[in-house]
């Protein structure tokens, strides 16, 4: 038989103890301004809600009148802004680690000291380690809501928006489309081009729906050479009239391929929100008007009718 080691334990003294109680009673409720700016910040991961604590915790020592925040996370704007702003004003690059978090700026009517503008930095320093795992945080969020060959929102990010655009629909009586677009003949291309090429295209193809729709409307990967277009306040007809205009765009694209240049167009299937129906059975509707237009032909739009 093997000797199984004995596990040694320590037992903590009742000083020790008492030590820790005392620290932790110190530590939760200390009125020293930074440790509880710190802890405040440790409950959460929103950045938003960070930056909301901060302003309460920096505007009760150092009076100002707005505080602005902007940075891009994940290829995306960040902006969080509070108050009006008067011509004074002071602005940090929230660096850590040589990398940027962020630029913080704070303005009001009169002028800072040098006492206040130490007081501002303090602060910044003690809430930029919280500050930068939010922002972590956000981009790890986007990374998983996002397709990595395209760099459009996923299949993820769409159920998500489908989920909540289905209730908002049912809620608020509010209209909402859904097209979703394929490439006509892409396994071909992939077959004479190779994948490389293959690739490019679906690149090309997601910035060329972007540049298609409304600043409202959103564009995801839905899988494959497949995308989805999710249009609220848009009614059916509106719907059909963007599909169309989509074809258009994907219809000029062109491909150098080397002495050949290659096109493609899309197919696309439009289906209206319905009452009570659920995101799954929607895509469904619009899937069944994206064969259609598959079965009829190709590079046209079939709309899932939908009867009221």
């Amino acid at each position: 038989m093997k000797n199984i080691p004995s596990i040694q334990r320590s037992t903590s003294q009742p000083k020790d103890l008492a030590a820790l109680r005392q620290a932790y009673q110190g530590w939760s409720s200390t009125p020293d301004p930074l440790s509880r700016l710190t802890r405040r910040l440790s409950t959460t991961l929103s950045l938003e809600t960070q930056l909301g604590i901060l302003a309460e915790e920096l505007g009760g020592i150092i009076p100002f009148d707005a505080l602005n925040y902007r940075h891009q996370i994940a290829h995306r704007d960040f902006v969080y802004a509070t108050g009006i702003g008067g011509p004074h004003r002071c602005e940090y690059r929230l660096n850590l680690e040589s990398v940027c978090y962020g630029t913080l700026t704070l303005s009001r009517r009169h002028k800072f000291s040098d006492d206040e503008l130490q007081g501002i930095e303090m602060i910044i320093s003690a809430a930029i380690c919280p500050l930068r795992n939010a922002c972590q945080f956000i981009a790890i969020e986007q990374a998983a809501l996002t397709d990595s060959l395209t760099a459009i929102p996923n299949k993820r990010a769409l159920d998500e928006q489908l989920q909540r655009a289905s209730l908002l629909a049912q809620r608020h009586a509010e209209e909402y489309a859904l097209i979703l677009c394929d490439l006509d003949h892409f396994k071909t291309v992939n077959d004479q081009h190779g994948h490389v090429v293959g690739d490019h295209l679906l690149r090309l193809t997601a910035e060329a729906l972007e540049a298609a729709i409304r600043n409202s409307d959103s564009v995801y990967r839905f899988g494959g050479e497949e995308f989805a277009i999710l249009l609220p306040h848009t009614g059916e007809q509106e719907a059909r009239d963007v599909a169309d205009r989509v074809r258009s765009a994907i219809a000029n694209l062109r491909v150098d391929c080397g002495g050949t240049e290659l096109s493609v167009t899309v197919s696309c299937g439009v289906a209206q929100h319905m009452q009570e129906e659920t995101p799954d059975q929607w895509i469904a509707r619009a899937d069944e008007a994206l064969y259609r237009a598959k079965d009829q032909g190709r590079n046209c739009t079939r709309v899932f009718a939908t009867i009221r």
